[in-house]
């Protein structure tokens, strides 16, 4: 199946609907299928093989992503937030294209061989010309094995690559997640991730195919967060883990809630235990759902569900409490093993690397395929429990590995965060002589709180042991994290390897 069906489907099926932007003025989910068309006609004609995008939240994401997909190319959407070198070696590597951009952009790439800039607003102007040239249902391109979208992952641990995602891919996550026209009239997202993430794509997708009407956040703030969901009648919204914490501090402090808001997903990094209780005790009629996935398997591949976080919530049963850590149980369709580095399967309860395979999962790279056999290995590492529940440790690339053992950074940071004083941490390991890594822990306290070394240690050592127990303590104002809310454990590692060696902890 191809990307163009689900515009199809929505437009012919739910025309009326609004897609993007305001209940009483926004963009109907005809209009969109029409102007996209018009895009795509403007797409065919210029150079290039691939459509870029460079912008913030807008409806422009949607026209653009399909719009790319009438006109039979790639859509690459590039974070804008990158130094401006980077970002010119990526907008390189998408030549030859045709690539819009935001305000000022352009000046900040500036020439390129084989890519064409054009504005936001010059696409806006052909788009809402009902006059211009469209690409009709007649000759629309239906290629499911197409590319339909190229994501430039993070880069946390080394250079961005591009991963490829066919129509088949994202067009099977779709229809495996959510029904057709299963939306409310009433119904609205409010979408505040990037573009270039791949949770902005599969919002576009998603919530086009629902019928559930978007509403964009350029940027994320949390105060203008949660002043748009007030204002616009929110009631279903994805955020990241910094984000979630971030929202929580203004809705506890003005007391006001989020009236509308009936479902929360989150997910794009660990999410402490104490932050989800924190969110289910403030907002305690919204549906939570814990979703994770990889831009290599197209969005979401296991979900904790409302029914699961409101019985962890509420049990006294160290079992269901104890999910509440978890990513839940991996959608149909979806299948997900843990292997030892040897591919051998492990079994329940054992650690190990998350591989999965299924429909709509990628595990390619442009000139690189690494999902041989069918299953891809994530990278990430997890265990299954007896029930199936999926519990991910943290990037493999992140085990801090002392004295022969292998030690779970996030496992120690769930542990320093129940110190009441801790606002965020973030625990790395750093060569050490004796050791081979040590411990370090990097605290960010609460606001007027103090974090002693030693309390933590103390904590620590009392709730695991003493190989966990970090040997050296920093507290800081801030953690680096990039724009989608991902931990840089590699700048912090960096940053702390230039310190000299301490004694470590006994």
């Amino acid at each position: 199946m191809h990307l163009s069906m689900l515009l199809q489907m929505a437009a012919e099926g739910m025309g009326d609907r609004t897609a993007v932007g305001s209940g009483d003025g926004g963009c109907t989910m005809s209009a969109l299928a029409a102007r996209s068309a018009r895009a795509a006609a403007w797409f065919a004609g210029r150079p290039g093989d691939k459509v870029g995008l460079v912008d913030l939240n807008s409806e422009t994401v949607a026209v653009a992503l399909f719009g790319a997909a009438l006109a039979g190319k790639p859509y690459v959407p590039i974070n804008y937030r990158l130094p401006d070198d980077q970002l010119r070696a990526i907008v390189a590597r998408t030549s030859p294209s045709t690539l819009v951009v935001g305000a000022s952009v352009a000046e900040r790439i500036g020439e390129v061989e084989g890519v064409e800039l054009v504005g936001r607003e010059d696409l806006r102007a052909v788009v809402l010309d009902e006059a211009a040239p469209v690409i009709g249902p007649e000759s629309w391109e239906r290629d499911g094995d197409g590319i339909a979208v190229l994501l430039y992952t993070s880069g946390t641990t080394g250079a961005p690559k591009a991963a490829v995602l066919r129509h088949r891919h994202l067009t099977s996550f779709v229809l495996s997640t959510v029904e057709f026209a299963g939306a409310g009239e009433d119904e609205a997202a409010l979408v505040s991730v990037p573009p270039y993430h791949v949770a902005g794509v599969s919002s576009v997708l998603s919530n086009t195919f629902l019928g559930r009407r978007v509403v964009h956040l350029e940027q994320f703030d949390p105060v203008d967060w949660v002043r748009l969901a007030r204002e616009d009648g929110v009631t279903h919204a994805m955020v990241v883990p910094t984000m979630l914490r971030r929202i929580l501090e203004v809705v506890e402090g003005d007391g006001q809630g989020l009236p509308s808001l009936r479902a929360l997903s989150y997910g794009g990094g660990p999410m402490p235990v104490g932050v989800v209780e924190r969110a289910l005790r403030l907002l305690p009629g919204v549906d939570f759902v814990n979703a994770y996935g990889l831009t290599e398997t197209s969005s979401t591949i296991a979900l904790l569900g409302p029914a699961d976080h409101r019985a962890a919530f509420a049990a006294d049963d160290a079992v269901a409490r104890r999910r509440l850590g978890s990513v839940g149980r991996p959608l149909p369709g979806v299948e997900v093993s843990i292997r030892d580095p040897h591919g051998g399967v492990l079994a329940a309860g054992e650690p190990g690397e998350v591989w999965v395979r299924g429909e709509q999962v990628s595990g390619e790279y442009l000139g690189r395929d690494d999902a041989g056999g069918g299953w891809f290995r994530t990278r990430d590492g997890g265990h299954l429990d007896e029930g199936g529940y999926l519990f991910v440790h943290g990037r493999l690339d992140d085990v801090i590995v002392r004295g022969g053992e292998n030690l779970s950074p996030g496992e120690i940071e769930e542990v320093i965060l129940e110190l009441p004083g801790v606002a965020e941490v973030a625990v790395v390991g750093v060569p050490d002589p004796e050791w081979g890594e040590q411990v370090v822990a990097v605290v960010v306290a609460r606001d007027g709180a103090e974090v002693a070394e030693q309390a933590v240690q103390d904590h620590v050592r009392a709730r695991l042991r003493s190989t966990k127990t970090p040997e050296r303590v920093e507290v800081r104002a801030s953690l680096p994290y990039n724009e989608t809310g991902k931990l840089l454990r590699r700048v912090l590692r960096a940053e702390l390897t230039q310190a000299a060696p301490v004694v470590p902890v006994t």
